[in-house]
């Protein structure tokens, strides 16, 4: 391995986008958040041409905050593939089985959150949008797959009825 020249300038010294927190240049990520370290002083110049601008996956505009849901999807491959239209776009992501689902986690079945950073959340729901890939959220106070609480009672007060009349026949029947 060579040496760089002595007139080079030694590179900016890495801090966390969250915490702001400096970090050694053996570290990648940070320790206390673990979003991955940048260099201070890093700017998004503008690419050079068409074939730069693809190079260059993530923007920094949006790989700020936390992680926000943007969308759902109902399997695995669903979920990579709105994954790699979101990085296409620069938005980084991460996946995350949906809360609720019992499938075995070596299993690519079951629903999945697609998460981006909470600077990302306006442009991927823009562009999801725009393909048609928005999951229909619930509306508040819904339950998943049910609806609301009130149409659960009454499916359950008709089978409690159902059932009692027919224990009822059967009774009358017997007898």
């Amino acid at each position: 391995m060579t040496d760089p020249p002595a007139d080079a300038e030694p590179p900016a010294p890495l801090v966390c986008p969250r915490c702001a927190r400096p970090h050694p240049d053996s570290e990648r990520f940070c320790e206390s958040c673990g979003m991955p370290l940048v260099r201070t002083g890093a700017t998004e110049r503008e690419p050079a041409n068409e074939a730069h601008e693809w190079a260059r996956k993530i923007r920094p505009r949006y790989a700020r905050g936390d992680p926000v849901r943007v969308t759902g999807a109902r399997n695995l491959a669903e979920a990579e593939l709105v994954q790699g239209l979101l990085i296409e776009h620069g938005i980084p992501s991460v996946l995350r089985r949906t809360r609720g689902f019992d499938v075995p986690d070596f299993l690519a079945a079951g629903p999945r959150d697609v998460l981006v950073p909470s600077s990302g959340y306006e442009a991927a729901r823009e562009m999801l949008r725009d393909a048609d890939l928005l999951s229909k959220e619930p509306e508040p106070g819904s339950m998943p797959g049910i609806g609301s609480p009130a149409r659960l009672a009454v499916g359950v007060l008709i089978s409690v009825v159902l059932a009692a009349g027919f224990f009822y026949l059967v009774y009358l029947l017997s007898g």
